[in-house]
C-alpha cells in the first residue's frame, strides 16, 4: 500500500529471508565466513545458531548464492521427522529414486550412498542443510551423524549444516551426542544487532527497497532499539507497520509517536515510553508525598521541598536539611477595582507574572519522581477522575477503563498546542534537573501558557516553554463509543453513528436518523472537508487526530486549553 507513496521499488521490510536484504554487520560477515570455511573443510558438520529472528535463515540463503556451481544442495526446512521420514525427505530433495523396500532404513541409506558416490564421480559436492534443527529428536540426530560415515578413502561424501535456536546447543551438549558434537568443524552463534548497528540496518533495507533517504527520525530509531532489542525480524515487522501508518496519515517520515503506535498494534500492548522501573516507584513516591504532607509534624513545610522556587531565591545548603519555603513572584499592586468589576466570589484573583522554567530549581538531592505523580493526578482531575497510582500503576489502562485513551506527542510544541487539550509534559531547568508539569491553559493573545508544577500554578511565555520543553508529552482524549482502531473508508463500525451525529452538530443540522454503521462515500466526503478545513491529513481515515479535533469542537465536558472556535465549513 505504501510502496508508491514512498517511492519503493519493493517493500523494504518483508520478513522473507531474501539474501538481497542481508545487512552484513561484522557478526553476519563472520557467520557467513564460518559457514564457507566449514564447507571447504570437506567433512563433518557446520553449526549456525542464534536467537529467534536474528537472521540465521537469511545468512543461509546468502550462503547458497555463494556456493560453487559444482554443488548440489538438499534443504530441509521442517525437520520434525522420524528417521524414516527424514531419509525420505533427503531422497526427495536430491531427486533420488526411492527403493522398493522404502519402509526399511537400510534401503534409504544404500540409495543415498549410491547417489553420493555417483555425484562424487562427476565432481559434484553434496551439501545437506537442516533449518530449525533444534526440533530434531536425539535418535534422528544420531542417524544424521551416521550419514557422515558415507565417505571414500580420501573425503566425506556429504557435508551437513545444522541451523537452529540456542536450544540446539544444549541438545548437542548431551553425553549421548558427544560423537556428533566432536565432528562439528565450524560453529557460530548470531546475536541481535547492537544499538549502533540498528540505524545502518534500517538504512540498508530502505536503500535496497529503492529509497535512499532517512524515513525514520532519530528518536524513532532510538525507540525502535528499545522495543526490539536489535532483533532483525521484530525490526522488520514494526518498521513495516510504521511506514503503513505514515502512509495512512500522509506523513513524510516515521516519528517517535508513529513508531510507538505501530509497536502497540504489532505486539498487542501499549508500548509506553517510560521505563517500567519508573512506574514501580510511583506508589512509593505518592506514599512519601502523603506522609510528608499530612502525617509528619511540619509535613506541609516538607512538601515545599517538592515545589520549585526561582533560582535567585534558593538559599545556600544548610548544615542540616531544612524545608525550603516557596517564594512565588508577586504582581505589582494594581488600582482597587470597582465593586461591579469583582468576580462572582467577591475576591480579587491574584495575578501571575510569567517566569521561565530555567529558573524553577529544587535543592540538590530532591527526588523529582513525585512531580510525575502529581502531574498525572492533575491531568486526570481535569477530566473529573481521581487517579491513585497505587491502585492503577498503568495510566493508560486506567484511562481506557474510564472511556479515555492516551496520545503521545513527541513533536514540537506547536503540534501539542494544536490538540487544545491538557497534557503532562517534561521540562528541564538551567541546572539540568528534569521534572514534570501539567499544561492546563493557553492564551494565544498574550502568547502564554499556564502550567501546574507540583501543585503550584505557573505562567510561562510560549517561547520559554519551547526552549525548556524536554522530549515527549502525553495527553488524554475521549474515545467515541465502540472505537477500537482507525476507521477507514468502506468499513463498518459502531463509531459511524457517532461520527454522523458530530458532523451534523458542527454544521448546525439535525442528527441523522437510523443507526447506519457503514462508513460510506457521503460521510467520507464530509470527513475530507473537515480534515481540509482544520489542516489535518486529508485521507478520510478517522484516526486519533481527526477524532480529537472533532470531539473538542462538539463534545461537552471536555477540558480545553482555550475555548474552541467553530469555523464555518462546507
Amino acid at each position: 500500500m505504501y510502496s508508491n507513496y514512498f517511492g519503493f521499488s519493493e517493500l523494504p521490510f518483508t520478513i522473507a529471508p531474501n539474501p538481497r536484504y542481508l545487512y552484513l554487520s561484522e557478526q553476519h560477515r563472520e557467520a557467513l565466513a564460518s559457514l564457507l570455511y566449514g564447507i571447504n573443510c570437506n567433512g563433518g558438520f557446520v553449526l549456525l545458531t542464534g536467537d529467534v529472528g536474528t537472521g540465521k535463515t537469511t545468512v543461509c540463503r546468502c550462503l547458497l548464492e555463494q556456493l560453487p556451481e559444482n554443488t548440489e544442495v538438499a534443504v530441509i526446512l521442517n525437520p520434525k521427522y522420524s528417521i524414516t521420514e527424514l531419509l525420505e525427505a533427503i531422497c526427495d530433495e536430491l531427486k533420488i529414486h526411492r527403493p522398493h523396500n522404502s519402509h526399511r532404513i537400510k534401503g534409504y541409506i544404500d540409495a543415498i550412498n549410491q547417489h553420493l558416490l555417483e555425484a562424487h564421480g562427476r565432481g559434484i559436492n553434496t551439501v545437506l542443510i537442516i533449518d530449525e534443527a533444534q526440533n530434531l529428536g536425539l535418535d534422528v540426530l544420531e542417524q544424521i551423524r551416521l550419514l557422515t560415515n558415507l565417505e571414500t578413502s580420501s573425503q566425506k561424501l556429504l557435508q551437513i549444516i545444522l541451523i537452529g535456536q540456542p536450544e540446539l546447543l544444549a541438545t548437542l551438549a548431551r553425553p549421548e551426542l558427544r560423537q556428533l558434537d566432536q565432528r562439528i568443524t565450524a560453529r557460530y552463534h548470531l546475536h541481535a544487532l547492537s544499538r549502533e548497528e540498528l540505524p545502518a540496518y534500517v538504512g540498508h533495507r530502505l536503500a535496497v527497497g529503492g529509497r535512499d533517504a532517512p524515513l525514520f527520525s532519530r528518536a524513532a530509531l532510538h525507540r525502535l532499539y528499545r522495543l526490539t532489542g536489535g532483533v532483525p525480524r521484530m525490526i522488520n515487522v514494526i518498521c513495516d507497520r510504521a511506514l503503513l501508518g505514515a502512509y495512512v496519515e500522509r506523513r513524510p517520515r516515521v516519528n517517535w509517536w508513529l513508531l510507538n503506535r505501530a509497536a502497540r498494534e504489532v505486539r498487542g500492548q501499549f508500548a509506553a515510553p517510560a521505563s517500567t522501573w519508573r512506574w514501580a516507584l510511583l506508589p512509593l513516591a505518592l506514599l512519601l508525598l502523603l506522609l510528608g504532607g499530612f502525617l509528619i509534624p511540619g509535613g506541609r513545610e516538607l512538601l515545599a521541598w517538592m515545589r520549585p522556587v526561582p533560582v535567585e531565591q534558593v538559599p545556600a545548603p544548610p548544615a542540616a536539611p531544612l524545608p525550603v519555603p516557596v517564594a512565588e513572584p508577586v504582581a505589582a499592586p494594581a488600582a482597587e477595582p470597582e465593586a461591579s468589576e469583582l468576580p462572582a466570589g467577591g475576591q480579587v484573583q491574584p495575578a501571575l507574572l510569567p517566569s521561565s522554567p530555567a529558573q524553577w530549581q529544587w535543592p540538590a538531592g530532591t527526588d523529582l519522581t513525585a512531580t510525575e505523580v502529581l502531574a498525572y493526578q492533575r491531568l486526570f482531575d481535569l477530566w473529573g477522575l481521581d487517579y491513585d497510582p497505587q491502585q492503577a500503576p498503568v495510566i493508560c489502562r486506567f484511562a481506557r477503563q474510564h472511556g479515555l485513551d492516551c496520545l503521545q506527542t513527541p513533536g514540537p510544541l506547536e503540534e501539542l498546542l494544536g490538540f487544545n487539550l491538557p497534557a503532562v509534559i517534561s521540562l528541564r531547568n538551567a541546572g539540568g534537573q528534569r521534572f514534570h508539569a501539567t499544561l492546563v491553559g493557553l492564551d494565544q493573545q498574550t502568547g502564554r501558557a499556564t502550567l501546574d508544577v507540583a501543585g503550584e500554578p505557573r505562567e510561562v511565555e510560549l517561547e520559554d516553554l519551547r526552549n525548556w520543553l524536554d522530549a515527549g508529552a502525553l495527553l488524554l482524549w475521549r474515545l467515541p463509543p465502540g472505537y477500537q482502531e482507525p476507521l477507514r473508508p468502506e468499513t463498518s463500525s459502531p463509531v459511524v453513528p457517532w461520527l454522523a451525529a458530530r458532523l451534523a452538530k458542527l454544521q448546525g443540522l439535525e442528527p441523522p436518523r437510523g443507526q447506519r454503521q457503514r462508513y460510506d462515500e457521503p460521510l467520507q466526503m464530509q470527513v475530507l472537508a473537515f480534515q481540509h478545513q482544520y489542516q489535518l491529513a486529508t485521507d478520510a481515515v478517522l484516526g486519533p487526530q481527526t477524532l480529537i479535533r472533532l470531539s473538542t469542537l462538539t463534545e461537552p465536558g471536555i477540558p480545553l486549553l482555550t475555548a474552541a472556535a467553530e469555523a464555518d465549513w462546507e
